[in-house]
């Protein structure tokens, strides 16, 4: 199972981060021991100060493929899901002023949480709204039509680097409103008005 994350695909959060608007979608992965469930806490790892969260919209990979065109990508997932990509953001910092890559300060342990899906026939593709709830109040609200890179072009873009196959999920990129978690938030996310996970920071 790969976990494979798209950097910067709402504009809004690029600006808020000051970042230039990427012209092709940016790439970076984690590994499966970042994985965090729902109902499993977040523990605030010792190595950051300034620990943020992005929540994001999930695409379930349900067969194999390479090389995907785009007409042919939503025939690779199946289920739409919620999650958090949780990220150092002064570690990264400190890396991206060094011109050095910067996966440890997103792919460390539990810094993905993956919460529940349903099928993508749920919902309207072309337009899905969610949103983050940080002890109870609106962080994070986006949708689907924001999107720099669509989830077809998402799935067509990154076959042409790894192989997908079942069972690999696609963060998609978060909206504006990333902010610092706190020991005792409580985190919860929404598609429409479906609550999808909640969490305790730790």
């Amino acid at each position: 199972m790969k976990i494979i994350c798209v950097g910067r695909n709402y504009s809004n959060h690029a600006k808020e981060l000051n970042n230039d608007i990427p012209k092709e979608p940016v790439l970076f992965l984690k590994p499966d021991t970042a994985i965090l469930r729902p109902g499993e806490d977040f523990y605030i790892p010792e190595f950051s100060d300034n620990l943020q969260h992005e929540v994001e919209l999930l695409l379930k990979i349900c067969k194999t493929g390479k090389y995907i065109q785009p007409e042919f990508a939503e025939n690779y997932y199946s289920e739409i899901g919620l999650g958090i990509d949780f990220t150092a953001r002064d570690l990264q910092d400190k890396l991206k002023d060094k011109g050095l890559p910067w996966e440890i300060s997103k792919a460390f342990d539990h810094s993905a949480l993956i919460g529940d899906f349903v099928t993508k026939d749920k919902v309207n593709l072309d337009n899905v709204n969610f949103s983050l709830l940080k002890n109870g109040n609106i962080q994070q609200q986006g949708k689907s039509s924001d999107m720099l890179f669509p989830f077809n072009t998402l799935v067509s873009y990154i076959s042409q680097f790894f192989t997908l196959k079942t069972g690999d999920i696609i963060f998609t990129g978060t909206p504006s409103g990333v902010s610092a978690v706190k020991e005792n938030d409580i985190l919860e996310g929404f598609i429409e008005n479906e609550k999808f996970f909640e969490i305790a920071i730790r």
